[in-house]
């Protein structure tokens, strides 16, 4: 069972995305480190995310008007492929409709494997570029 609650390191959960998005990084010449990472996400709602205790992740959230947008989402490789990706996702559903909001957004790259988490989930593609798919998922409770 996971956990979710307020991060407190930051630079430690920046440094999880660094290594988990490199090869995109690379792939796509953005020459991001974890200094800029730490930046960009330092005033979003950040998670740890843990198992039986244990820092396993993190989940950044940002909720911008009737929307919550899913801004990251970064599971260790040590602990990939156990369904946490899931738990996480139906954790952020619950925490959206309590919220009342229409949607989840989300945008990911289009050669990441969580596309295919999210596909599985309910989310849909709305849009893409030549790097990312722009993808939603409906919640059943909207935005009164």
């Amino acid at each position: 069972m996971i956990e979710l609650s307020t991060a407190k390191d930051l630079v430690g959960a920046a440094e999880l995305t660094l290594t988990n998005m490199q090869p995109y990084y690379k792939k796509y010449r953005l020459d991001w480190d974890r200094t800029t990472i730490l930046t960009m996400t330092e005033d979003l709602n950040n998670q740890q995310i843990s198992l039986d205790g244990e820092a396993v992740g993190v989940l950044r959230l940002l909720f911008a008007a009737d929307v919550c947008q899913l801004r990251d989402l970064q599971i260790d490789n040590h602990f990939q492929n156990r369904g946490i990706g899931k738990q996480v996702l139906r954790e952020v559903v619950r925490l959206a409709e309590h919220e009342s909001l229409k949607c989840i957004e989300l945008k990911v790259f289009q050669i990441s494997p969580a596309v295919r988490l999210y596909q599985r989930f309910g989310f849909s593609v709305q849009q893409q570029d030549e790097r990312f798919f722009y993808m939603q998922y409906q919640l059943s409770k909207g935005a009164s």
